[in-house]
C-alpha cells in the first residue's frame, strides 16, 4: 500500500506597499502575513509596489517588514520588475531582474492584495487582476470602490436602512469658493465635528474640530490627502468593531465577536493609537455586550457587508449610542498588524491567525467574479 501524494501547494502572490499614504501599514501587514502563512500549504511570491508604483519581487522575510515606530517599513526599489500574465489565457507571472534576465514565477493560484488606501483598496488593483484573469482575496471592483469612498459607502448604507452619522461632503473647490456655506453646514452639525478625507484610511488626515478656527486647520490637513472631504457630526457612544468573513459556497457572511476601542479623555482612535501603540487607546476583545446586543451588532455587520456587495472580508466599525447602533465606516481590507482588531476579533471567536489566512485564501480561490 502506497501513501497518497501530498496535496500540491497553492502559489499565492502577496501584494503590498503601494502609492498611498498607507504604504508602510500595508508593508507591516505583509510582515504579519509572511510570518503566519504555512509553507507546507503555500508557495509565497511577495510582490511589493514601491511608492512610485513599480511592481518588484521582494524577499520572503517577515522581519524585513516588521512594524518599527522608529522606522516604518517600506518597499525599496531593488531593480526587479514583476510582470503580470499577458492575457487571461495563462496564470504565469514572470520577473525581470536588473540584468534583464526573465524568470518564471510560476502559475499563480490566487493573489492576496493586502493594500490599503487609493491605488489598491479602491477597486483599481482589483480591476487589474480581473483583466488578467487572476483570482484574488477580498472585495470586488465595485465593493472596493464603494467601501473606500466614505461618502458613497454612507449613502449606500443609509439607503439600506442602516444608521450612519450625519455628514456633509465638501470638495476642494467648494471649500475654496463657498467656504461660508461649508462653515454654516458644519455649525448645523454641531461642535465638535470630525473632518476626514473621503478616500483614505488608517485615520490618515483625520482631525477633530471644535470651532470654526479648528475647522480651517482640519480641512487643510484632510485636503492634503484627498480632494473630497467629509465633515461628520461627532457621535457619543462606545466604539465597537466586528470582523466579517464572506460565506463559503454562497453561504451567509460570518461575523466575529465584537471588539471595543476604549479611549482616554479627549482622545480619538488616530494613526498612532492604531499602529504605533500610542497611549490613550486600549483594544478590548471580546467587548462586554449582552447576548442581545452582540446578536444585533452581528446582524448589522452582515447587513452592511452585503449592502455594499462585500466579498472575502471586511471590518465594520460602529458606535453603540443611547439610541442604538450607528455605523461609522466599513473597511474592505483591514490591517493585519500584531495589534489590529480584525485578527484579534477572530482569535477571540476561535479562529487563529494562520487559520484566518487559510480561510481568506480559500474564499479568494472559490469566489466567482
Amino acid at each position: 500500500m502506497t501513501d497518497s501524494p501530498a496535496p500540491a501547494r497553492l502559489r499565492v502572490v502577496l501584494l503590498f506597499g503601494g502609492r498611498s499614504s498607507e504604504h508602510s501599514i500595508s508593508c507591516a501587514t505583509a510582515g504579519g502575513v509572511l510570518a503566519a502563512l504555512d509553507r507546507d500549504k503555500y508557495d509565497v511570491v511577495p510582490v511589493g509596489i514601491t511608492r512610485e508604483g513599480a511592481f518588484t519581487l521582494q524577499p520572503d522575510d517577515a522581519a524585513h517588514f516588521a512594524l518599527d515606530p522608529e522606522k516604518l517599513p517600506e518597499v525599496t526599489d531593488n531593480g526587479s520588475r514583476v510582470r503580470w500574465p499577458e492575457s487571461a489565457a495563462t496564470r504565469e507571472m514572470t520577473v525581470v531582474d536588473q540584468a534583464g534576465t526573465v524568470s518564471s514565477l510560476g502559475e499563480i493560484d490566487v493573489v492576496f492584495p493586502i493594500l490599503h488606501g487609493p491605488g489598491g483598496e479602491d477597486g483599481t488593483v482589483q480591476g487589474l487582476l480581473e483583466l488578467v484573469g487572476l483570482p484574488y482575496v477580498g472585495a470586488g471592483i465595485l465593493a472596493s470602490a464603494v467601501g473606500m469612498d466614505k461618502h458613497f459607502s454612507k449613502t449606500v448604507l443609509q439607503h439600506a436602512g442602516i444608521a450612519v452619522a450625519p455628514w456633509v461632503t465638501v470638495t476642494a473647490r467648494e471649500w475654496a469658493d463657498r467656504r461660508a456655506v461649508v462653515e454654516e453646514h458644519a455649525e448645523e452639525l454641531g461642535w465638535p465635528v470630525f473632518v476626514k478625507p473621503a478616500r483614505a484610511g488608517s485615520s490618515v488626515g483625520v482631525s477633530k474640530a471644535s470651532s470654526l478656527s479648528d475647522l480651517k486647520a482640519a480641512m487643510q490637513v484632510a485636503l492634503a490627502e484627498d480632494s473630497k472631504v467629509l465633515i461628520e457630526a461627532a457621535v457619543t457612544g462606545r466604539e465597537l468593531e466586528a470582523a466579517v468573513l464572506g460565506g463559503r459556497d454562497g453561504g451567509a457572511p460570518r461575523v466575529s465577536v465584537a471588539g471595543e476601542i476604549v479611549l482616554g479623555a479627549d482622545k480619538f482612535y488616530d494613526f498612532e493609537s492604531k499602529y504605533l501603540g500610542a497611549p490613550g487607546a486600549d483594544l478590548v476583545c471580546p467587548a462586554d455586550l449582552t447576548d442581545a446586543e452582540l446578536a444585533e451588532f452581528q446582524d448589522l455587520a452582515a447587513r452592511a457587508f452585503e449592502a455594499i456587495g462585500g466579498a472575502g472580508l471586511a471590518r465594520v466599525d460602529v458606535f453603540l449610542t443611547a439610541d442604538g447602533f450607528v455605523v461609522n465606516e466599513l473597511n474592505t481590507m483591514p490591517g493585519f498588524t500584531p495589534i489590529s482588531m480584525f485578527p484579534a476579533c477572530w482569535l477571540a471567536s476561535g479562529l487563529s491567525y494562520p487559520a484566518l489566512l487559510d480561510e481568506l485564501i480559500a474564499l479568494g480561490v472559490e469566489t466567482v467574479r
